[in-house]
């Protein structure tokens, strides 16, 4: 077994871990040598930028010629900077790789200066001019991202405002950039002590793994100890969510948008009704949620209940343990119905090295899986073989990656890209699949009960926690652009109240959670979670659609899936079958809680 196996307590260093329990970046580069030689070659190329300046609209043939010279740029920038990102992500304290993803920052800062005037010059060319420009023959391959760029008009400054925010790309990604060292390196939260009297290393990876545990006395304590480090640094994470919370603020502003959140909602055109209806939507079926704390609550013989009994399945004694290779068996079986082609890659690239399998020290903490137009697509996990949302986040991520595979074989580069808001659905709609197939395959009413409960889980997860987390972005972006300080106690008391609302007046919310809200990587990238609510409910639904079709139905979604960015995100949904502009996906998802907790309860 490799040293890097889950089942040790003491979290290896990265030069102590099996080779074939990591991911081999070759389809990338070889060697950092490699690397070096493709950096310095796109280097040198930045200044062909220069030559095209005042010539875009000179004829069909330039600015064909300047867009493809464009998009090979953005494809080899693409490779180098996954190849370092990886790297980084491997062991965050290796400073050769820091130093590493730094120099394409700094590269990919300059080539945003040099080509600032890029969209100015385009959206300032006459509009009758631009019109029969895109309508060309010769641009046909470029037509949709010109249109989209067009739309773009409203909110694209002069060349040299375009210029002078392209020149703030380093100082914009400070606030984050300091979360994730101080989050992933510097936090030390020292070791726990299990039922067994064995001592474990506390981190991201093991937190949530020891809040599975059926001992509440280790629950207690990890928790305890986990936001014990937390608050000790309080005051600086507060500052680092603050930072990106004006940047996100200043850019808005600066692009001509009536707020952060329509700025984030633009690029994929949805409309920030969108956002505001599932949160409403979520907030309606609170009930239900509260109702399943009890259930839990009940079932567990708990006298309360607090944050760190919400992770332990209810029927502690029932042990559902997966090796990797186990792992792969289940998620590989109950993906069959998306067809051979799917699976057979699939199966290739986990039993083979597309996936980081397991911790060790330094290691980005959670899970993600990394697609790109030339590279396999990577999955990083810190798998743990005693923890079943594991095998669901392995399964979750392949879903990333095989929406990846699909689209780069099937668009060209400038459209494989698909945004997160369908990503989401790619990601899910796995987990559904394993959900049914675990049912299915239940030995005892004991095991079906043990499945609800985790599906339960899952959506109050994805669909409640993500939107719980969805409204506070919005309200303290709101704050931001009201005036209103974003300060540990601000933050903390809007946090507060949006615990006590969505977990209840029955759940006992302890003071440490308050500071949940400065740990999360996500809020970096605001206003990203609520795709996690949306993706599920259109995965909930596009999965009954092809569990229940046929032939035709399957195609549709593995349409969807090779789409890339070649239509709209709800445009792409609409086609496979689900309109996320309408509530119904989102009160599907809700009612399917209301009704497994009713079952969960009878089962129990």
């Amino acid at each position: 077994m490799s040293t890097a196996s889950p089942s040790a307590n003491k979290l290896p260093s990265r030069s102590d871990v099996s080779p074939e329990d990591c991911w081999d970046l070759s389809t990338l580069f070889e060697n950092d040598e490699q690397w070096e030689a493709a950096f310095k070659a796109l280097d040198e190329k930045i200044a062909t930028y220069e030559t095209y300046k005042g010539r875009l609209g000179e004829s069909p043939e330039t600015l064909r010629e300047a867009m493809d010279f464009d998009s090979q740029f953005s494809r080899d920038s693409e490779r180098v900077a996954i190849y370092a990102f990886l790297k980084t992500t491997e062991d965050q304290g290796n400073s050769d790789y820091q130093a590493m993803k730094s120099r394409f920052q700094n590269l990919a800062v300059r080539a945003s200066q040099v080509a600032s005037y890029w969209s100015p010059e385009l959206l300032g060319i006459d509009p009758k001019k631009m019109d029969e420009l895109v309508a060309d023959p010769a641009l046909q391959p470029y037509r949709l991202d010109l249109e989209r760029l067009l739309r773009r008009r409203p909110h694209t400054l002069t060349d040299r405002e375009e210029r002078l925010l392209a020149m703030q790309g380093e100082m914009a990604s400070a606030a984050g950039n300091a979360f994730r060292q101080l989050n992933d390196v510097d936090l030390r939260f020292g070791t726990v002590e299990d039922e067994d009297g064995n001592e474990h290393e506390l981190s991201h990876a093991t937190f949530i793994q020891l809040l599975h545990k059926p001992t509440r006395k280790v629950r207690r304590a990890a928790f305890q100890q986990y936001y014990q480090e937390i608050s000790e640094h309080e005051n600086t994470l507060a500052a680092t969510l603050a930072g990106s919370i004006h940047s996100d603020v200043y850019y808005a502003r600066a692009r001509n948008h009536d707020s952060a959140l329509h700025a984030a909602l633009f690029p994929d055109n949805v409309p920030v009704s969108v956002y505001d209806n599932l949160i409403s939507a979520v907030r309606e079926s609170l009930p239900s949620v509260h109702e399943y704390f009890d259930v839990r609550r009940r079932k567990m013989d708990l006298p309360d209940i607090h944050h760190f009994d919400t992770y332990v399945p209810i029927l502690s004694d029932m042990k559902k343990e997966h090796t990797w290779d186990q792992a792969v068996d289940v998620v590989i079986e109950s993906l069959s119905p998306l067809g051979s082609d799917y699976t057979n890659a699939l199966e290739k690239g986990l039993r083979g090295r597309w996936a980081d399998r397991y911790p060790n020290r330094g290691k980005q903490s959670g899970a993600f899986s990394c697609g790109s137009f030339d590279g396999a697509p990577y999955i990083l996990m810190n798998f743990k073989t005693d923890v079943l949302n594991d095998v669901y986040t392995l399964t979750h991520e392949a879903g990333h990656s095989m929406h990846s595979y699909y689209s780069a074989s099937n668009q060209p580069f400038q459209y494989y890209n698909y945004t997160i808001f369908v990503a989401e659905v790619a990601s899910t709609f796995n987990e559904q699949l394993l959900t049914e197939h675990l049912l299915k395959n239940a030995d005892s009413d004991a095991e079906r009960a043990f499945l609800i409960n985790n599906e339960l889980d899952g959506i109050r997860a994805t669909v409640v926690r993500q939107t719980m987390f969805a409204e506070f972005e919005k309200r303290t972006h709101e704050m931001a652009e009201n005036g209103d300080p974003l300060t540990v106690a601000s933050m903390r008391a809007v946090y507060r109240e949006l615990l006590d609302a969505y977990f209840g007046p029955e759940f006992v919310v302890d003071k440490e959670l308050e500071l949940e809200c400065f740990r999360i990587p996500h809020f970096y990238r605001a206003f990203y979670v609520y795709k996690y609510a949306t993706g599920l409910s259109a995965a909930v639904a596009l999965s009954r659609r092809v569990l229940e079709g046929g032939q035709g139905e399957l195609d549709d979604y593995l349409k969807f899936l090779s789409g890339g960015c070649s239509k709209d995100p709800l445009d792409l949904l609409r086609d496979a079958g689900v309109d996320m502009e309408k509530p119904e996906p989102v009160k599907t998802t809700l009612d399917r809680f209301k009704q497994l907790t009713k079952e969960l309860d009878s089962l129990l």
